[in-house]
């Protein structure tokens, strides 16, 4: 007797352990739902903080081919050259003396957003200006619509 009155507590406490019950399940849902509330705003803000961050770097390499090239042929290209002139020797004024062959950069980059990097010389703020303008491609703007230049890169 003892074997059988053993076997059915057996059998059903291992019926309690084969389900959760429906307060069990609500629990993990609330405690999952308070998580995706906190976590989610923070994972969707990242793409354009990598976009932004990735804009900075462009910029600082577009800058330090500009250098390059300054050092090699004693002035930065025209705005009407462009970064173009990173990549091909230009054939308008000025003309570069001692433009390196292969070029500074492998080719002219785009912003994260798909778009331009713009060049001006002389720069409004400072002697070159490299910058994006974000991700609404228009001057000015907050947040992923800011623009970006090699003048803010020193406070970023």
């Amino acid at each position: 007797m003892k074997h059988t009155h053993l076997g059915r507590a057996r059998s059903a406490a291992g019926m309690r352990e084969q389900g959760f019950t429906l307060i069990e399940i609500m629990v993990v849902v609330v405690i999952l739902g308070i998580l995706a509330a906190i976590v989610v705003p923070n994972i969707i803000d990242r793409p354009d903080a990598a976009r932004e961050a990735k804009a900075r770097q462009d910029i600082k390499a577009v800058d330090s081919a500009l250098k390059l090239y300054r050092l090699d042929n004693y002035r930065y290209p025209s705005t009407e050259q462009g970064l173009a002139a990173l990549v091909e020797k230009p054939n308008s004024q000025p003309e570069p003396r001692n433009w390196k062959s292969g070029g500074y950069l492998d080719r002219v980059p785009t912003d994260p957003w798909g778009n331009v990097y713009h060049y001006r010389n002389p720069g409004q703020h400072g002697p070159i200006d490299i910058y994006t303008l974000g991700r609404d491609n228009q001057e000015g703007g907050e947040g992923a619509d800011a623009d970006i230049g090699n003048w803010k890169l020193d406070n970023a």
